[in-house]
């Protein structure tokens, strides 16, 4: 009979995995663009790749977290895809220019910061 409950919470669970808010949504949209024109770097895993190549690789980290319900904010995107390697642990680096290279999740909650301080109707048209 346990083993009955347990698998039942477990299916429920997985049924009550939701999308993230059209907010939420909307703010790491803003960030994946913001991202691609920044024209930065990003450093993963030994090597420097461009900012396209980096929202190419953030995206699939993002849609993997979806299907497993796992973004309920822009910080939990921020912290679970954007921060480091899901495989090494290591974190990513964002370097801007001749700028000293910054850890990623610095950059990414920077950006968000910006984003949210713009009036609205700035943040409804991206």
């Amino acid at each position: 009979m346990k083993f009955g409950i347990a698998t039942l919470l477990l299916v429920s669970g997985a049924a009550f995995a939701q999308n993230p808010l059209p907010a939420t949504s909307r703010e790491i949209g803003q960030l994946f663009a913001a991202l691609e024109s920044s024209r930065c770097e990003f450093h993963r895993n030994g090597s420097w790749h461009s900012a396209q190549k980096a929202s190419e690789h953030l995206h699939q980290k993002y849609d993997y977290l979806l299907e497993k319900g796992l973004v309920t904010s822009t910080e939990s995107f921020i912290e679970l895809a954007a921060t480091k390697s899901s495989m090494t642990g290591k974190p990513y680096l964002v370097r801007c220019g001749n700028a000293q290279p910054v850890p990623s999740m610095s950059w990414f909650t920077s950006k968000l910061k910006e984003l949210r301080a713009r009036p609205a109707d700035a943040n409804s048209s991206e």
